[in-house]
């Protein structure tokens, strides 16, 4: 039998309302794509096949642009492939977290997202960390896809969608969330390297290439900081293990 509400603890009533805090935020954000994809020539279903199937903001939005500018659907899908191989990396974090087996697993790799792996890396206790990455994957899959739907049928009325603050709604939530992990020398570092690395590449490179390579920073930095020295059993050597890989999964950008 599942808990109901009231059953919860104070712990879980918090984690569950940041993560749907964090839901709300990104989930909304899915009427900015849903409006470019209906504009970029998209029919309304494909647009919201895309949010349904693909459902990773950074890869539908490169396959949309691609397409919309005279590129084929193989090479918008290649590269909105490459640029989901990031989740690969948070489905290898997050494996030994849920524990999933057979078809739920397939299910809940569909909601491994930048935002339900953070969330889910953020609580001390496993039955915490999966109460969050559920709350915060179903309620960003379920947002997205109404807001897409909204966004491509509402098509040009809605007009510039950043101009509503959506496209700051995001990254402010993951600010929110990074903060409170920055509480030593390394964390910082690894932190303000990505970050700079992710503005020099903005410029120059297709969207997505930043995050990946953002990704990349924390990755390397988690194999940096794992010295041989440390002890699997050890209370010290788990500590030094946990810190890392959640900065690699907080890394991400919508």
């Amino acid at each position: 039998m599942r808990p109901s509400l009231a059953s919860l603890t104070p712990e879980q009533r918090r984690v569950l309302a940041d993560s749907l805090g964090v839901a709300t935020a990104t989930g909304a954000y899915g009427v900015s794509f849903g409006a470019i994809g209906a504009t970029s020539g998209f029919t309304v279903v494909q647009t919201c096949v895309l949010s349904l199937l693909v459902f990773t903001g950074a890869s539908q939005y490169a396959m949309v642009g691609i397409v919309a500018s005279g590129g084929s659907v193989w090479s918008g899908s290649a590269t909105a492939l490459m640029l989901g191989t990031r989740n690969t990396l948070y489905g290898l974090r997050l494996a030994s977290l849920l524990r999933l087996r057979g078809g739920r697993r397939i299910a809940g790799a569909q909601l491994v997202t930048d935002e339900s792996t953070a969330m889910a890396l953020k609580p001390r206790t496993e039955p915490d960390a999966r109460l969050a990455f559920y709350a915060t994957g179903v309620g960003v899959y379920l947002l997205w896809n109404v807001a897409t739907l909204l966004g491509a049928v509402a098509g040009d009325a809605i007009g510039d969608t950043d101009a509503y603050g959506l496209d700051a709604a995001v990254p402010a939530a993951f600010l929110a969330l990074l903060w409170p992990r920055l509480d030593s020398g390394f964390t910082r570092l690894t932190a303000l390297c990505a970050a700079a690395l992710a503005l020099l590449l903005v410029p120059v490179t297709q969207p997505g290439f930043p995050v990946i390579a953002a990704a990349a920073v924390a990755v390397v930095a988690a194999l940096v900081r794992r010295s041989p020295d440390d002890s699997p059993s050890g209370s010290a050597g788990a500590s030094d293990e946990s810190d890392p890989g959640d900065t690699a999964a907080e890394a991400g950008d919508g």
